[in-house]
């Protein structure tokens, strides 16, 4: 996808797609054929620049074609650089400008409580994204928010700590530690684990389910996961990968090693379509 855009955000959405896989494919209420159910779980993307990861799981589920996916950027395109709920359905919120996405995710998770909708709201920070002040005011306000009857308990929130921002190492532009302390001292309840270990997931997900109040998951991730030349490299959070280093990160996404790449690209059908058709983009 951002090989054909041409632009795009590789490293920061192949540290979210495990989580985002978890969501649509193993938790969230939600029917592709009715984007607009009145009960479905609602995810924010807060950290917008990374949509191409909630674009391919949407297209999986059955959102729109995964033959559309390849007009990522694209004019006329409902899918857009970042998400854009007027274009695409499914998207719950324009996110992109960042540091919103919680407070946009307080207003629906306090709506659905008022209504006693079961829906549950997921809201995806970045890292770099949380040294925004807007972050700590919804922060402050979410353990208070529409209490005694209509507190926060449907709300989950999930920090892709991936610990790489734009310009560089977080640490080293606006460094966040201590963040569990900081989370629970704001009232949430924290829960650690490793981002790209579906068990982990899955039961961080399953705890936030059973806890009262808003609960924050801080996820450990690996900007660029699986792919050697991307992993915990600055240079990843926003270039895109021409031809040449796409098949590459393809094939080492797959885990198939060089010397057997041809046989497998035979024995794939789908996968040797996409290989063909970057390679056939390396010789315009």
């Amino acid at each position: 996808m951002l090989t054909h855009a041409g632009s795009g955000h590789p490293g920061g959405s192949l540290s979210v797609i495990d989580v985002l896989t978890a969501l649509y494919f193993g938790r969230l209420r939600h029917d592709p054929k009715r984007p607009d159910w009145p009960d479905r779980d609602r995810v924010v993307l807060s950290k917008g620049h990374a949509v191409p990861a909630l674009y391919t799981v949407m297209a999986r589920a059955g959102y729109f074609p995964e033959s559309q996916l390849v007009t990522l950027r694209k004019l006329g395109s409902p899918l857009q650089g970042h998400p854009d709920r007027t274009a695409l359905p499914g998207i719950e919120a324009a996110t992109g400008s960042l540091g919103q996405g919680l407070s946009i995710s307080l207003g629906l998770a306090l709506g659905l409580r008022m209504r006693k909708s079961p829906a549950r709201v997921y809201c995806i920070l970045g890292d770099g994204e949380t040294q925004e002040g807007q972050v700590w005011e919804a922060a402050m306000s979410a353990p208070k928010l529409g209490q005694p009857a209509h507190g926060l308990d449907n709300l989950t929130v999930i920090l892709d700590y991936n610990k790489i921002q734009l310009d560089n190492f977080v640490a080293k532009v606006l460094d966040l530690e201590p963040v569990l302390a900081k989370w629970r001292a704001f009232g949430w309840a924290v829960i650690e684990i490793d981002g790209h270990d579906f068990d982990q997931i899955d039961k961080a997900l399953d705890q936030a389910e059973a806890t009262v109040g808003p609960v924050i998951v801080v996820a450990h991730t690996v900007k660029g996961k699986g792919v050697s030349f991307m992993e915990n490299d600055p240079e990843w959070h926003g270039k895109s990968p021409k031809p040449a280093e796409a098949v590459t990160a393809i094939r080492e996404i797959l885990g198939v090693a060089g010397a057997g790449w041809d046989d497998y690209l035979a024995k794939t059908p789908a996968t040797r379509a996409i290989v063909d058709e970057l390679r056939a983009l390396e010789k315009k």
